[in-house]
């Protein structure tokens, strides 16, 4: 039926839940490996779109958090 350490389980009922339980733990890591791996892409495009500036180039600098 199940392994691990509900093997010995006799509850017919606790076993199917363990199983289905199990069932949905490896859905969401699926879902979140590819949620996490959208979201890579994403970060790893707005990275890739830095600014070059040149020597006289007006830039705005803020001070905010200079002291």
């Amino acid at each position: 039926m199940t392994t691990g350490p509900w093997h010995n389980c006799d509850n017919e009922a606790a076993g199917k839940f363990i199983e289905k339980m199990k069932k949905i733990q490896e859905e969401a890591k699926a879902v979140l490996g590819k949620a996490q791996k959208k979201m890579s892409k994403f970060i790893d495009k707005k990275q890739g779109e830095e600014e070059e500036y040149k020597v006289e180039d007006l830039v705005l600098v803020s001070t905010k958090d200079s002291k």
